[in-house]
C-alpha cells in the first residue's frame, strides 16, 4: 500500500491557488478522516510540494511555512477569478489614479524647473557682479602700484627736501654767527677806537694849548 502510495505521488513544487470555493479544509493527511489544520480562503496561494493520484490529495505548504494536504481537484493554476477580479479593480484604481499622479508629478517638476531656472539666473547675475569686483580688484590693485611707488618717490622727494632745509638753516646759522661775530668785533673796534680817542685827545688838547702859549 505505502508502494502504491509512493510510486503515484507526483513529486513537483509549483504555486496553484484555492479554487473559487469559500472554503477548503487543509488537512493534516490524505484523507477526510484527518483533521482540519486551517481553512483556507479562496484564492490562497499554496505551494504545491506534490500529488498522490491515488488518493487525489496534494501536499502542500502555505505562505507561513505549515504543510498539509487538500484534494487536488480544489486547485487551479490562476488565481480565483474573484482574486483576479480585486487585482483589475486594484488595478483600474491605480490607472485611474495615474493621470492625478502624472499632474501633481508634473507640476512638481515644472515647480522645481522654474525654482532651477531662478537659481541659475540668480548664479548667473552673481558670476557677473564677481567678474565686475574682480575687475575693480585689478583695477584698484594697479591704482595701488602706482599710488605705492608715488608715494615712495614723494617720500624720496620730502627726505631730499628735508636735508636741503637742514643744511640751508645750518648755513643760515653759520652766516648768522659770522655776522654776528662781525659786529662784535666792529662794536670792539669802536669802543676801542672810542677809548683810545679819549685817551689821545685830551693830550692833543693840552699840546696844543701849550703851543699857543709859547707863542705869546
Amino acid at each position: 500500500m505505502l508502494g502504491s502510495a509512493l510510486n503515484g505521488a507526483i513529486v513537483q513544487a509549483e504555486t496553484q491557488y484555492v479554487t473559487d470555493q469559500l472554503q477548503v479544509p487543509l488537512r493534516a493527511g490524505e484523507s477526510a478522516r484527518y483533521k482540519i489544520v486551517r481553512m483556507l480562503e479562496s484564492g490562497t496561494p499554496l505551494e504545491v510540494l506534490s500529488v498522490n493520484k491515488e488518493s487525489e490529495y496534494a501536499r502542500v505548504r502555505i505562505e507561513n511555512g505549515a504543510q498539509g494536504y487538500v484534494l487536488a481537484n480544489q486547485l487551479q493554476k490562476e488565481a480565483a477569478t474573484r482574486t483576479q477580479l480585486a487585482e483589475m479593480q486594484a488595478r483600474l484604481t491605480e490607472l485611474q489614479q495615474a493621470p492625478e499622479a502624472l499632474s501633481a508629478k508634473l507640476s512638481a517638476l515644472e515647480t522645481e524647473h522654474a525654482s532651477l531656472t531662478e537659481t541659475a539666473q540668480s548664479l548667473k547675475e552673481a558670476k557677473q557682479a564677481l567678474e565686475q569686483e574682480l575687475a575693480t580688484i585689478r583695477h584698484a590693485s594697479s591704482n595701488v602700484l602706482e599710488i605705492t611707488n608715488e608715494r615712495d618717490r614723494l617720500r624720496i622727494q620730502v627726505s631730499e627736501l628735508t636735508r636741503e632745509r637742514e643744511e640751508l638753516l645750518q648755513k643760515h646759522s653759520d652766516v648768522t654767527h659770522q655776522i654776528q661775530q662781525r659786529w662784535f668785533l666792529i662794536g670792539a673796534g669802536v669802543l676801542i677806537g672810542g677809548m683810545l680817542i679819549g685817551l689821545i685827545f685830551p693830550h692833543l688838547s693840552f699840546r696844543r694849548r701849550k703851543s699857543n702859549w709859547s707863542s705869546f
